[in-house]
């Protein structure tokens, strides 16, 4: 049903946004390969490995497709060829990324790729929508410590790379739904009065008990807000998908 709204009666040549390792983009190449028998699909990624590895797996299960990744930060824009006739290009941003970017950062960013694109084609939008605060609290402060893991490791990369001081045992996760903001936070908060040493930065960080670092933010939409943004940056919603419990969705749009 995606395939078929975004592509109208012509064949679709498909891009991905921070595409890493492909794996969600399976289910809309082979519907995409079953109507038009061949794809172009252009993965967007920082990672050349990951996108060299995404090419070859995709290419050897999935017939039909051809993959040309393209090494790129698509946050700071980009340009695209122009489209062949008789196709229009599908940008696919899908894994609710979206919502790790402050709100006008967000509207850029679907600007720049607006400004990319030639009036037709589309893009599929994937938000994480607002849920029961205990459910979101229970997924980025899991039992198994998977979140806590990730988020701790930010010290041990400053570490490496800034050369830092940084003890991750003194710093502890936490996790904030910030409801008036609509999102949740990600902190690491100070176990003990403490002083960090940056020495790439020539910074001294002083810490009290409880003090916290602000990590991530994860913003949260509601119904009507992926299409406003949307409308916001030049394109015209045309069909929003939701799953059954109502805490996921999707946006197909096109450039206006």
């Amino acid at each position: 049903e995606i395939i078929a709204a975004a592509a109208e009666d012509d064949a679709l040549h498909m891009l991905e946004l921070g595409a890493g390792s492909c794996d969600k983009t399976r289910i809309l190449l082979r519907a995409a390969v079953e109507r038009q028998d061949t794809v172009l699909y252009e993965p967007l990624d920082v990672s050349a490995s990951a996108l060299e590895e995404a090419k070859s797996r995709i290419e050897e299960e999935i017939s039909g497709v051809l993959v040309t990744p393209s090494v790129v930060d698509y946050t700071r824009g980009f340009a695209l060829e122009p489209r062949v006739h008789g196709h229009r290009r599908l940008v696919l941003y899908i894994g609710s990324s979206i919502g790790n970017f402050e709100p006008h950062e967000a509207r850029a960013i679907l600007g720049n790729v607006r400004a990319a694109l030639e009036p037709g084609d589309a893009i599929l939008l994937g938000v994480d929508l607002v849920k029961d605060p205990g459910t979101l609290l229970d997924a980025y402060d899991d039992a198994a410590g998977v979140t806590a893991a990730f988020n701790l490791n930010m010290l041990r990369h400053l570490n490496r790379e800034l050369g830092a001081n940084f003890d991750p045992t003194a710093f502890a996760h936490r996790a904030v739904w910030n409801a008036h903001q609509s999102r949740m936070e990600m902190h690491l908060e100070s176990r003990i009065p403490q002083t960090v040493s940056i020495p790439s930065l020539d910074l001294q960080a002083h810490f009290t008990a409880g003090e916290t670092i602000h990590t991530e933010n994860s913003y949260k939409y509601r119904p009507g807000q992926p299409e406003s943004l949307l409308g916001s940056a030049g394109f015209s919603p045309v069909h929003t998908w939701t799953d059954e419990r109502g805490w996921f969705s999707v946006c197909l749009a096109r450039a206006a």
